[in-house]
């Protein structure tokens, strides 16, 4: 019994000094079941849309942001390597231009942000064009 208290003991020393927090497994469990009900609550109210290839840049929308997400985010929906689009939002009560410079960001399959921090309740359009020949028909999701 004193040997396991030592143990323990040393353990947490140890633990202290590494700067290592020991958390109970009932913590452990809730953060991390937390976690994708953070993430499904933003993305799982995203927007399905298709991009069918054109010179000019394709507008989608108008969107109003809300507090689902904080960001405007966007991912491609495609079996196909190296596809990918450039996007921009561009906040129509304040301006025709792109947001970030005017400039463009390149997208693939994972979420990525086009634009962050958008208070709840601002209007926008998605600005996509093809990042080049390959994006004929790309099926693509926005959330925010």
């Amino acid at each position: 019994m004193i040997r396991n208290r030592t143990l323990a003991s040393a353990l947490c020393t140890a633990a202290a000094l590494l700067g290592v927090a020991v958390v109970p497994a009932s913590a452990q469990t809730s953060t991390v079941a937390n976690a994708p009900a953070a993430a499904t609550s933003c993305y799982g109210g995203a927007k399905t849309l298709t991009y069918h290839y054109q010179a000019a840049a394709k507008e989608y929308g108008t969107y109003t942001t809300s507090s689902r997400c904080n960001d405007i985010n966007l991912r491609l929906i495609t079996d196909e390597p190296g596809v990918f689009l450039d996007a921009c939002v561009v906040f129509v009560d304040h301006t025709t231009k792109c947001n970030n410079g005017d400039a463009y960001t390149t997208h693939g399959t994972e979420w990525g942000t086009v634009a962050t921090d958008v208070k709840d309740g601002t209007h926008f359009v998605l600005r996509v064009h093809a990042y080049d020949i390959d994006a004929q028909n790309v099926t693509f999701q926005i959330a925010y």
